[in-house]
């Protein structure tokens, strides 16, 4: 790992913290699961521009999933 994933990695992993701890208070299944997989996914994926489209994919997913 490079400095630039990890740096990555660090970003959408703290934003997840933040959807998984609203998802839980609000009861939203959808951003609370989104969440949880912004926090896992970095660990599976190595190239930068895929860790970076899929992050800012799974940032917008609740907005366009209601439950």
């Amino acid at each position: 790992m490079d400095m630039t994933s990890i740096l990555w990695s660090l970003l959408f992993g703290s934003i997840g913290i933040g959807y998984y701890i609203y998802g839980k208070r609000q009861s939203q299944v959808v951003v609370k699961y989104t969440g949880v997989s912004l926090m896992v996914y970095p660990y599976f994926v190595s190239n930068n521009t895929l860790l970076v489209l899929i992050g800012i994919g799974l940032l917008l997913l609740p907005r366009f999933i209601k439950p």
